[in-house]
């Protein structure tokens, strides 16, 4: 290669480089198949470039070349065996030429089978819930980027949006099959640097599949506009080394059995609003608000609420059951834990002015659901 020539690539590869740090660009990611994605994009796009180079430069040379302030006349002509041949066989070629590596990547995106692990990944309003299958183990992922943030009164963060209280722990270097689906409306779950993007939808089930190459934390979004807050469901996976992985996981398998034996437990009302809080301030806060006054005319308050102050059977069915009125009032019945729901009914009674004083406790959530 001649130093002209290097020079020129050095500068293709810079201005390439840019493009993606401007974020106008696909990002390479940190999987093979990201890479392979990202190639295909480039090969492509500068097969585009070449094309569009060489029909604008000939139809320019040929309108300037043969302008009629030269003399020049039109030339009258038409069914050109040559010309009908050239414009056939030439794009043709240049359709099987991208349609070889495209239908090869293709074919590896698709390729979901021999997986060492499955996740079952479901979109509700407005987070994601991760089942490890296989095991015991299963979250909820929510934002958790502080609402002081959200309401311009702190400065937001470098990962403002993108940050969850719970993130998707994967193993590197094995290959991880993802089913995707929602509970209620249209989600999608996309993590650009893993080259993932499906929709979830109710009732059906997509697959997708990642092997992560390199330790760390990559962040994506929901990529279908599934409701008021859609802007307010981030992704996050964590990758770590397979020991560490095992680590986490057998402590989280730990973690469920021990919720499972506090559903026999008694606890005392502080213990439960303080947890309650936290639950609220995970699960609730977005639509009912931080001071608990909802949205008017969308969510309504739960200080002073009717539920909240009323019945206690009535305030187990709002929760556990949802609400038919009212769709954007979820079942949480089976996204938190008996300990969760009965720690957040606690909290809403007593907090915001409502002062009910009750205590409900995760045997009483737990003889609900049975009725």
């Amino acid at each position: 290669m001649t130093f002209a020539q290097q020079a020129a690539s050095e500068a293709v590869g810079d201005a390439v480089g840019e493009a993606e740090r401007w974020g106008v660009n696909m990002t390479q990611g940190v999987t093979e198949v990201s890479r392979t994605t990202y190639d295909l994009h480039m090969l492509i796009f500068w097969i585009c470039v070449v094309i569009g180079i060489l029909v604008f430069g000939v139809m320019f040379y040929s309108m300037w070349r043969h302008r009629k302030s030269k003399g020049y006349q039109a030339s009258q002509f038409h069914e050109s065996t040559l010309v009908e041949l050239a414009w056939t066989i030439v794009p043709t070629l240049i359709l099987i030429g991208m349609a070889v590596p495209a239908t090869k990547t293709l074919y590896d995106i698709y390729d979901t089978k021999e997986a060492d692990l499955d996740i079952m990944i479901t979109g509700y309003q407005w987070k994601w819930k991760y089942d490890y299958l296989g095991s015991d183990v299963s979250f909820f992922s929510n934002l958790s980027t502080p609402q002081a943030q959200i309401h311009n009164e702190l400065p937001k963060s470098e990962n403002y949006l993108l940050e969850v209280d719970e993130p998707l722990v994967v193993p590197v270097n094995k290959k991880v099959r993802f089913l995707i689906t929602a509970n209620d409306v249209i989600h999608a779950w996309w993590v650009p640097d893993l080259a993932v993007k499906k929709d979830a939808i109710p009732g059906f089930v997509n697959e997708a599949w990642t092997r992560i190459e390199e330790p760390g934390i990559y962040r994506g979004q929901c990529a279908e506009l599934c409701g008021k807050d859609h802007g307010f469901m981030p992704v996050v996976v964590k990758a770590v080394p397979e020991d560490e992985y095992h680590s986490w996981l057998n402590e989280r398998a730990a973690a469920a059995a021990r919720i499972k034996e506090l559903t026999n437990k008694t606890f005392t009302f502080d213990e439960l609003y303080a947890r309650g809080e936290k639950v609220y301030n995970s699960t609730c806060v977005a639509c009912h608000q931080a001071n608990g006054q909802g949205v008017p005319g969308a969510f309504p308050a739960i200080a002073g609420s009717k539920v909240a102050t009323g019945p206690m059977d009535g305030h187990l069915s709002m929760v556990v059951n949802g609400s038919s009125k009212n769709p954007a009032m979820q079942a949480f019945g089976a996204q938190l834990s008996e300990v969760d729901i009965a720690a957040v009914i606690t909290y809403q009674r007593s907090a915001f002015g409502n002062n009910m004083g009750d205590t409900v406790q995760p045997i009483d959530i737990l003889n609900f659901k049975n009725k």
